[in-house]
């Protein structure tokens, strides 16, 4: 009897030794599982500014990704964040571009965007741009291309000839407007979605505009880029346009102020003197006629609207009013210029403006 009794113990110390063990277990498991739910969805990023993008190049390799999380200061833990990466084969799969990161993002929505190659377009704002070093400077900045390769490409007349243009024409296809690129854009595919935003620009309507007119739609923004050198206020291009286009109908030479600033290669002349008229370059319409070989900036589309709807008038010529307002006054004899010419030179004088 004695030893029946003393049988049943054991059986309760065995199960409650089985209990111990499998609590240990899950406690174990759960503290596992918390460790890896922390390293996956604990936020691991910097608390910086709002906008904060990092920028991994074309053909950048995971370690140059992971230098640059940590050189700029995204990634608290790099880590953490090389763990999982490693664990979901992001190495394997890294997408240039420009991801914008948020502050307290995780490791798994960090990997997850980079993974997916989600990246954020470049909103690039393209205003008048006077020379190809002008838009060479603005694409490098805000895009991969880099300068080299823009320069290379603008200056490459087999490439541009494709598209009917030259190294002087070349910033035709370049219209003022606010265009959204990804940041990995090559200067080819830069230039390549310039061009075909040119194409749409120039719609059937536009196109039968021109042909009224006689020119081209190389020729009409090139005398729009001289017309919006001109004059700051869209109600009197039209006006301005007006002029040109008479004087290339008379065989007249265009005799515009700006071109000669391009041709000097200096925009801040407030006065053409008889000196600056005589230095000789193509893009000088006081020494050749006819219209310059390429633009002398990026016009906006009112100005090339200005060309394709400019009335019909008999003026000649016009001169910028004395009062400094920015307007002109328009004539049709040399005689009425004159007099308006020295009104306006009369105050520059008076302001003692070289």
């Amino acid at each position: 009897m004695v030893q029946r009794r003393a049988s049943r113990p054991r059986k309760k110390t065995q199960q409650g030794h089985y209990r111990s063990v499998w609590l240990i277990f899950i406690i174990v498991a759960l503290s596992f599982a918390g460790y890896f739910a922390y390293r996956i969805f604990r936020p691991n990023t910097y608390p910086f500014q709002e906008k904060t993008y990092v920028y991994i190049p074309t053909g950048a390799t995971y370690k140059q990704v992971l230098k640059e999380l940590k050189d700029q200061h995204i990634v608290r833990n790099i880590r953490d964040f090389d763990w999982l990466a490693r664990k979901l084969h992001y190495p394997q799969h890294i997408h240039p571009g420009r991801y914008r990161i948020s502050p307290g993002m995780s490791n798994l929505q960090l990997v997850r965007l980079l993974y997916s190659g989600r990246q954020t377009p470049v909103r690039l704002v393209i205003g008048k741009l006077r020379t190809k070093k002008d838009l060479i400077r603005l694409v490098s900045h805000h895009l991969e291309a880099d300068s080299a390769s823009m320069a290379t490409l603008l200056s490459d007349q087999v490439y541009l000839r494709q598209y009917g243009l030259d190294t002087n024409t070349a910033l035709c296809v370049i219209i003022p407007n606010t265009y959204f690129f990804f940041w990995n854009t090559s200067a080819e595919g830069f230039f390549k979605r310039m061009y075909h935003y040119y194409q749409r620009f120039w719609d059937s309507t536009r196109l039968q505009e021109a042909q009224k007119i006689g020119l081209s739609p190389i020729e009409v923004i090139i005398l729009a880029s001289i017309v919006e050198e001109e004059t700051a206020h869209d109600s009197e291009k039209p006006l301005i346009a007006s002029v040109y286009l008479n004087r290339l109908q008379r065989g007249m030479p265009l005799a515009a102020d700006p071109t000669v600033k391009y041709a000097i290669g200096d925009f801040s002349l407030r006065r053409i003197y008889s000196k600056y008229t005589r230095f000789d370059s193509p893009y000088n319409t006081y020494l050749y006629k006819g219209l310059p070989p390429g633009p002398i900036c990026t016009p906006s589309p009112a100005s090339i609207d200005a060309v394709l709807h400019a009335p019909r008038t008999n003026y000649l010529y016009f001169c910028a009013k004395a009062d400094f307002s920015g307007y002109h006054t328009f004539a049709s004899s040399y005689v009425e210029h004159l007099k308006n010419a020295r009104k306006y030179q009369a105050a520059l004088d008076s302001l003692h403006i070289e």
